[in-house]
């Protein structure tokens, strides 16, 4: 199912869902009278986010805060099949996932009326929802019968909000994990460690990836030049690509070039290679590595650079050197980047993408078009020589009944 279709479908059918299950909820609420405190001792704890591996590796601060805080607790993860991988790999932060099937309208509705009965079973103390835009995550969690729901809100008339019992307010100018995290410290259960943990991977998805591509001892450089379609204005254009690597074949004579993707991705990947047929150091893994053979690629390069998309997040997760290239998205809206040279341009209309589902552009990102290639290739001379671009600095936020941005659900 296309990404397009699923949002508008999201956005009217989920809407009018969402305003009906709302009117039941606040009449139970009324009538059963639940606690609702968090000071409590939870056993077990449901955390979900349907979209973006990226985000699910943002959240991993949040995942490993809640299985410190709460050991005894069983921790389960809802999410999509996209994200089976993502999650396997992170094995020690969550104790089961349950998984939703979106490829088609069929298997969604029979995998959400499994997933639902699945909670029902499980009858989650918290549930933790990391959607900000999704009416069908607010149905799911609301479905859940949880006893407490945890949400975000951007606007005090957010028709949503009924539908949780707790709500944090969504602000954009805070890195995305320290987003998570706050929503980690409304539990006062909670003792919220701000750093990323890295997907696990086994030394034979090392050798194997270094077998596929032939990497051998060699130095080298990842590019992805790929975003998800889940907002392809964060890609730089290809013709760019072209020139970047046609520059570092000339700047660094030592290093091969691997350029990565999905297997969705392959074949734009393919157009790229095409210009560089005549030259084996550069090498074509799209399509052709695991997941774990991805994460050891990342780990194990001398410098990756990459559109604000997956493989970005898994490179801040190792701490690799990255230049990573920005432009609906800001540098300072994601956490843990101290191993990151980011290449930005503040046009007016950026950041924007936690602000509209069509960009203000419609696509036409001319704050990823106005990035030079001169200025890629400086970034990337920068991660070769660095141990540490800048150190951020923590950010504690408070999350009580009475600070800014938190606040109890009318019933």
């Amino acid at each position: 199912m296309k990404t397009s279709f699923q949002v508008k479908t999201d956005r009217y059918l989920g809407w009018f869902l969402c305003i009906v299950l709302r009117f039941f909820v606040r009449i139970l609420g009324f009538v059963l009278g639940i606690n609702h405190k968090l000071d409590r001792d939870f056993k077990r704890i449901v955390v979900c986010k349907f979209k973006g591996m990226g985000s699910v590796i943002q959240a991993s601060a949040l995942l490993d805060s809640l299985r410190k805080s709460y050991p005894d607790a069983e921790i389960v993860f809802v999410s999509s099949n996209a994200n089976a991988g993502i999650l396997n790999a992170y094995s020690e932060l969550i104790d089961r996932k349950l998984l939703i099937d979106d490829k088609g309208i069929i298997s969604l509705i029979r995998s959400s009326l499994t997933l639902v009965l699945q909670l029902w079973k499980f009858r989650p103390q918290v549930y933790i929802d990391l959607e900000v835009y999704s009416n069908f995550s607010s149905l799911i969690c609301t479905l859940s019968a949880a006893t407490n729901r945890l949400g975000y809100y951007k606007s005090d008339k957010d028709y949503r909000s009924g539908l949780y019992t707790h709500l944090m307010y969504y602000n954009i100018k805070a890195p995305l994990m320290e987003i998570y995290l706050q929503m980690g410290r409304i539990l006062p259960g909670t003792k919220t460690s701000p750093n990323l943990v890295h997907p696990n991977y086994a030394d034979s998805d090392r050798e194997s990836m270094k077998v596929k591509l032939s990497l051998n001892d060699h130095k080298y450089l990842v590019i992805n030049p790929n975003a998800s379609d889940l907002r392809l204005e964060r890609r730089w254009g290809k013709p760019q690509f072209f020139s970047l690597i046609a520059e570092l074949i000339r700047v660094y004579p030592d290093y091969q070039f691997v350029l990565t993707g999905s297997k969705s991705e392959a074949t734009y990947v393919d157009e790229i290679k095409q210009a560089f047929h005549h030259e084996t150091r550069v090498v074509q893994s799209a399509g052709v590595l695991s997941l774990n053979e991805l994460f050891a690629l990342i780990d194990g390069a001398n410098a990756i650079v990459t559109n604000d998309t997956g493989p970005l997040h898994i490179a801040l997760a190792f701490r690799s050197p990255v230049c990573g290239l920005f432009g609906p998205c800001s540098p300072s809206q994601y956490g843990q980047m101290e191993s990151c040279v980011p290449i930005y341009k503040n046009v007016y209309c950026s950041p924007c993408v936690h602000e509209f589902v069509v960009p203000p552009c419609l696509g036409n990102n001319q704050c990823m078009q106005q990035i030079e290639v001169r200025e890629v290739v400086d970034g990337i001379s920068k991660t070769l020589t660095f141990k540490q671009v800048h150190k951020s600095e923590d950010i504690l936020f408070e999350a009580q009944e009475s600070t800014l941005g938190y606040f109890k659900n009318r019933p």
